[in-house]
């Protein structure tokens, strides 16, 4: 889950307007797309150490919103048009770094892989199951039907939280 370049020089930019709004950046995406790109920020509560059972509001959403939206006209990072959409991540929160992923051993999550494990026809890009642990440079996953996996962080394309009512 490397970030981009543009996408760790936007979050160098963005990140100080979000902590001055009281609530943590999760993580940015950016899609260019033609003549309109798409810059999606996705916030999060501060830690309930920081915060009293603080959750993500419309109008911390807005406010972040202005702000980022005071910066970029200031910095120009994007050229061209662009969508500024900012959310929570929501319960099937996607992972953006290595660590945000330690809160949630125990849990379920998805993965989308940049190449294939396993042997002859079992070769999969995509894996689901618990996240039974993680170190600094590989996790270990049980699927629903108990088949286990160690799989280098470098190897993980895109990870998700898979949202379950417990």
């Amino acid at each position: 889950m490397k970030l981009s370049t543009k996408v760790a020089e936007l979050t160098n930019i963005i990140a100080p307007a979000v902590a001055a709004c009281d609530v943590a950046l999760w993580g940015i995406e950016f899609a260019p797309q033609g003549r309109r790109s798409l810059l999606r920020i996705y916030i999060e509560a501060l830690p309930k150490e920081q915060a009293q059972d603080k959750q993500v509001t419309i109008e911390d959403c807005a406010a972040v919103n202005h702000q980022v939206s005071g910066i970029l006209e200031v910095h120009d990072p994007i050229a061209g048009e662009y969508i500024l959409e900012v959310s929570s991540p929501g319960f099937d929160r996607a992972f953006f770094s290595d660590e945000q992923m330690h809160a949630y051993v125990g849990q379920t999550v998805s993965l989308r892989l940049i190449q294939a494990i396993g042997e002859g026809d079992q070769k999969r890009r995509k894996a689901t199951g618990t996240l039974d642990s993680i170190d600094a440079t590989s996790l270990k996953l049980t699927s629903s039907d108990g088949e286990q996996f160690e799989i280098a962080l470098s190897n993980i394309d895109k990870a998700n939280l898979v949202y379950s009512e417990v």
